[in-house]
């Protein structure tokens, strides 16, 4: 599958500006406003490219409706040639390519440069924001490229074939450091790659080899915090020729809403707790949830604070 694109065509494509900055929501369209891609349409990470209002890890995703009304508002159909740019080496963009495949889009490309460099190549660029007529586009679904947290359990009891991929960090997948969700850990039996290595001189390196985590015979979900930088890894392993992809949405933010649901840890021992003052304390941490390194730290600030007494 073709992915990623080099043009600076703004005839014959139609673009969407999809920089985004976590931390930071209002920076996208700040720079937008400044100047972007002339003609292109802007579409914001939390605001039209997930649904903030709903329970679904940290990025849920908006509804076939809420996509259907986006695509429409935007001025485009399903038959449109469409390009879409972050910053460069973000998955920001990845994100937005992902909803329109999964709209049912099949002429979309991600720019293999960022806003800079597109400008840096003589794209045509402005401030103007285009006005485009709304369309009656009907859109067809592909459901096959989308996974929930019942398909990944389905994978993990054997029901439904499939590899798990978690496109975090080394540390966030062993547990070891977890500095956004409230639970340490992974997926149980996902294999971890992580996306960034993908990323040089903000623009994918797209010749990568996944065969240590993935065959291209192998069916597999990809899934990370929020469901937004597995986007990226995605994109990746489609242009590579991986054909049997969905992408967990909710991802591990998501997984962790469900009490009932495991995690995996690297760390093979919980910290020694040698009284019983000190096992019950370990005991809460634990049943509070805290896993890995968290757990170690506020075990250990915990027991001073005993010690103090």
């Amino acid at each position: 599958m073709s992915v990623f694109i080099e043009t600076t065509d703004t005839e014959n494509y139609r673009w969407i500006d999809a920089r985004f900055e976590l931390g930071k929501p209002e920076q996208g369209r700040n720079l937008y406003e400044q100047e972007h891609v002339a003609g292109a349409v802007f579409w914001d990470l939390e605001k039209d490219l997930s649904d903030m209002e709903i329970e679904g890890g940290r990025h849920p995703m908006p509804s076939k409706d809420q996509l259907t009304r986006l695509v429409r508002s935007s001025g485009l159909t399903s038959e449109d040639r469409v390009v879409i740019y972050d910053q460069g080496g973000s998955p920001f963009a990845a994100r937005a390519w992902w909803l329109l495949k999964y709209a049912g889009f099949e002429q979309v490309f991600i720019s293999k440069h960022g806003f800079s460099a597109l400008k840096n190549k003589g794209i045509a660029v402005s401030a103007a924001v285009p006005e485009y007529e709304p369309t009656f586009a009907e859109l067809q679904f592909d459901d096959s490229l989308y996974a929930d947290r019942n398909y990944v359990k389905s994978i993990i009891a054997g029901k439904e074939l499939g590899i798990l991929i978690d496109a975090r960090s080394a540390e966030r997948y062993a547990g070891i450091n977890e500095p956004l969700d409230k639970v340490a850990g992974r997926i149980p039996g996902a294999r971890n790659f992580d996306w960034a290595q993908l990323v040089h001189n903000q623009e994918f390196y797209e010749d990568v080899d996944f065969s240590e985590v993935l065959q291209k015979n192998e069916p597999a979900v990809v899934y990370c915090g929020s469901g937004v930088s597995a986007a990226a890894l995605y994109t990746v392993l489609a242009e590579k020729g991986h054909h049997q992809l969905r992408l967990y949405t909710g991802s591990f933010s998501d997984w962790i809403n469900d009490e009932e649901n495991v995690v995996e840890i690297d760390r093979s021992e919980h910290p020694e707790a040698a009284d019983e003052e000190t096992k019950a304390i370990l005991a809460h941490l634990i049943q509070e949830g805290y896993t890995g390194e968290m757990l170690m730290k506020k075990f250990e600030f915990e027991k001073s604070q005993l010690e103090k007494k």
